[in-house]
């Protein structure tokens, strides 16, 4: 089941269970979609793509809560289009 980060890896925008503009890889980092606008669609601790993150229906959240957890690890752009360049 995916934990429904509540905020955004880099800018700390919050992503509650209902945010349209969530998206996630498939190691679950989560981020807005501007920030990944800005990491040009690929996850700067995986490598790896972006899909929307699918919204929990409000029903569930009793018995599947979110997580509760802030995950904030600014990205080091320079560092990442290195990465991403080479």
């Amino acid at each position: 089941m995916l934990q429904i980060r509540p905020t955004c890896e880099n800018c700390n925008k919050a992503l509650p269970f209902d945010a349209k503009d969530a998206m996630i890889c498939t190691f679950e980092c989560t981020f807005c979609e501007g920030c990944v606008e800005k990491l040009k669609k690929v996850c700067p601790n995986c490598s790896g793509g972006f899909e929307k993150r699918p919204i929990r229906p409000e029903n569930l959240l009793k018995k599947y809560p979110v997580f509760t957890e802030t995950v904030h690890k600014p990205v080091d752009f320079e560092s990442h289009f290195k990465k991403i360049n080479s």
